[in-house]
C-alpha cells in the first residue's frame, strides 16, 4: 500500500481504497452501459459468424467502442468520489502514452 501511495502521490489509505473503488466501478459500468448502446446500433454477437477471424473482429471492435466510454466514466466517477485531480492527471498520462496527448495541449 505504501508503494501505491508514493507512486500516486496520495497520503492516506482511504484515498487508495477510493481510487481502487473508482477503477472497479468504472470497468464494470463501462461494459454494462456499452451493451445496450451497442445493441441499439445493431452491433450484436449474432451478426458475426463463429469463425476465428470474425470473433476477433467482434471483440476488437467492441473494445474500441468501450474504450471512450471507460475514459469518460473514469473521470466522472473520479469527480463523484472527490478524486477528480488524480483521475484527470491519470487520463492525460494514459492518453499521452497512447499517442493521443495532443488532445490536452
Amino acid at each position: 500500500m505504501k508503494k501505491l501511495k508514493e507512486r500516486w502521490g496520495i497520503d492516506s489509505n482511504f484515498e487508495v481504497v477510493v481510487i481502487l473503488l473508482v477503477f472497479a466501478l468504472t470497468g464494470s459500468s463501462s461494459v454494462k452501459i456499452a451493451r445496450p448502446l451497442l445493441e441499439a446500433i445493431g452491433f450484436t454477437r449474432s451478426i458475426f459468424p463463429e469463425d476465428g477471424i470474425y470473433s476477433f473482429l467482434y471483440w476488437t471492435t467492441r473494445i474500441l467502442i468501450i474504450f471512450p466510454i471507460y475514459q469518460l466514466l473514469l473521470v466522472l466517477f473520479g469527480w463523484l468520489f472527490g478524486q477528480f485531480k488524480f483521475f484527470w492527471n491519470f487520463e492525460k498520462k494514459m492518453l499521452g502514452r497512447l499517442g493521443l496527448g495532443f488532445l490536452f495541449k
